[in-house]
């Protein structure tokens, strides 16, 4: 018979999607009308090795729980897509996996883990703009959400990469709420002199963070350790006036933000070059920068394709802001067949993992992150009660209260959207407000 999803137990066990927004997955897995299931093992962020290390340790669950979610789906097939140049993992799940399971080879290019990418990668189809990959009948499901509904028990504990500046870059699992600085240090902290920050998440779409007393959560996939004076940081340190004024005075509108975005190739509306135009000119409401919408926020524009280093994704994202506030969007009956066709160019515009490196100067760093053993031991751990989409876990645990590891510590009301929340460990409750905060025993 083979693995059984019990939709009921991965609600009430808080599985969410792992790499990304933390969308609850049970209500993915109420999907109809999928015909491919596909795992994202494409894992494209420079340095992240956090998906490619579980693979190799646990391969033999991973598509044991593919094919069971295939069954549970009504699905013909099961795709795990994973990059060609991972050799001796694509050989492991190639010599496991059986119809209707199978492997997809991707190319080594930045975004390749971009679900809209992947699902035409995989299916050669285009979902649609501002659609999902259920639009054309394909699920996409993370590694390490997979490994998540098989081991069928509350999510406690989360893989992430500690990579970049640190003396051993390393694939840890850590409980929920560790402070990131016990991360750092489970790579062997810094290796370099001076100030450092972090990009929680990864180089091209992650978070600064400058305070690593700050918790890992369900959907912290990894930790790039950089000098505070690293381009990329200052980047991320600039003020919105700031942006705005250098991309006015600057801008020479090339177009190459646009001629490289993953998205227009894929043919959707979206052209950054004209969110750029717009910082002059402030057309909102037009065609110019509904398409902003689209934007994935892949960050290729701002730190690949502009020649002037200024910041298209920036523009995009204020656009998007600034049409979600004043509620206008493009219309939907206007998004004919056409914007669902791939360009020409598609496949001859992907950005090699490599040369993206080169040009990000993180390619001096280690990239490499093996999989340890060994855990973090926190002195206290901070459990956020919002880390998934939809509204905040509720605690039911008070001040002064002792929890088991994996006992319910915030609960979701009933009919929103949500994922309950777990002790990370055994001990006592130190204080409750928009977290729950634990001394471990």
């Amino acid at each position: 018979m083979g693995f059984s999803i019990d939709i009921a137990r991965v609600e009430a066990n808080g599985v969410v999607g792992a790499g990304g927004a933390g969308f609850p997955t049970h209500v993915k897995l109420k999907a109809t009308g999928v015909d491919t299931v596909i795992v994202n093992a494409a894992e494209c962020e420079p340095l992240l090795h956090k998906d490619k290390e579980l693979l190799k340790r646990h391969s033999t669950e991973l598509l044991e729980c593919l094919e069971g979610l295939v069954r549970l789906l009504g699905a013909k097939r099961g795709v795990v897509g994973i990059k060609d140049k991972y050799v001796d993992v694509i050989a492991l799940l190639e010599k496991q996996a059986r119809a209707p399971l199978s492997v997809h080879h991707l190319r080594d290019f930045y975004p390749a883990g971009d679900e809209f990418l992947l699902v035409h990668a995989v299916t050669g189809r285009v979902i649609p703009p501002g659609q999902i990959p259920l639009a054309v009948n394909a699920l996409v499901v993370n590694v390490e959400t997979l490994l998540n509904v098989f081991w069928d028990r509350p999510v406690t504990r989360k893989y992430l990469t500690v990579a970049g500046a640190v003396e051993h870059p390393v694939t840890i699992q850590v409980p929920i709420g560790t402070p990131l600085a016990d991360c750092l240090a489970l790579a062997g902290g810094p290796n370099i002199e001076g100030p450092i920050a972090a990009l929680e998440g990864g180089v091209m779409m992650g978070k600064l963070v400058t305070d690593f007393a700050k918790p890992v959560t369900k959907t912290t996939g990894g930790l790039v350790v950089l000098p505070r004076d690293h381009d990329l940081i200052h980047g991320q340190s600039r003020k919105q006036p700031v942006i705005d004024q250098i991309g006015r005075s600057a801008c020479d509108q090339c177009s190459f933000c646009t001629e490289m975005c993953p998205r227009f190739l894929l043919g959707h509306p979206i052209e950054p070059h004209k969110a750029m135009r717009n910082l002059g000119f402030h057309e909102v409401g037009t065609r110019m920068i509904l398409g902003t919408q689209f934007c994935c926020e892949c960050n290729l524009c701002t730190l690949y394709a502009c020649p002037e280093d200024l910041d298209p994704r920036n523009a995009c994202v204020q656009s998007k802001k600034q049409l979600r506030a004043e509620g206008k969007s493009w219309p939907r009956e206007e998004l004919g067949p056409e914007y669902s066709v791939a360009h020409p160019m598609e496949p001859y515009r992907h950005i090699p993992l490599g040369k993206l490196m080169v040009k990000l100067g993180i390619d001096r760093y280690l990239n490499k992150g093996p999989l340890s053993e060994e855990l973090a031991r926190p002195a206290e751990l901070t459990v956020l009660l919002q880390q998934h989409a939809g509204v905040p876990a509720v605690a039911t645990v008070s001040a002064g209260q002792r929890v088991r590891e994996g006992e319910l510590i915030g609960s979701i009301p009933a009919g929103k959207l949500g994922a309950p929340v777990h002790a990370p460990v055994s001990g006592t409750v130190k204080s409750v407000s928009n977290s729950v905060v634990i001394v471990p025993e």
